[in-house]
């Protein structure tokens, strides 16, 4: 059994317990990883989502491509990473021409301020990116929280 004087020994410790999460080096190899090396180009690519995010928990975000979506030219592919949740890789989607329109919206956790990066994949195999830096007033995603 555990006594008060033991538990409040250890809370200096439990204070120190953070949130596990991945590193800007993880996002840079997930994202390589996701696209086989390939060369990624800047542009075509626009996130919507608020700059100051008051709750982590539920933070909406669109990513819109900018592509004709018809069958010759269209995106393929949309995904989203991130630099310091426990896992880089957010969400992926895959898209063909009958989607209408290159656009995807849901909502994520993000667990504190930190950059997140869109890709997009189009049909003749290029790729395209935009990066974004939030700010997160309440983190979400937070484990081994002291009680």
């Amino acid at each position: 059994m555990t006594t008060r004087r033991q538990l409040l020994a250890a809370l200096p410790l439990l204070a120190l317990v953070r949130p596990a999460q991945a590193t800007p080096a993880e996002m840079t190899a997930a994202i390589a990883a996701y696209t086989s090396n390939a060369s990624i180009q800047r542009g075509r690519v626009q996130i919507d989502i608020a700059q100051l995010i008051d709750n982590g928990n539920a933070v909406p975000i669109t990513v819109r491509v900018d592509s004709p979506m018809t069958e010759q030219a269209h995106v393929t592919d949309i995904a989203i990473f991130n630099e310091k949740n426990p896992l880089p890789d957010v969400v992926r989607f895959k898209l063909t021409p009958l989607a209408g329109k290159p656009e995807i919206s849901t909502r994520i956790r993000l667990a504190t301020s930190q950059t997140l990066t869109a890709l997009a994949r189009t049909s003749d195999g290029q790729w395209w990116q935009q990066t974004v830096d939030v700010i997160v007033a309440l983190a979400a995603c937070v484990e081994g929280e002291p009680i």
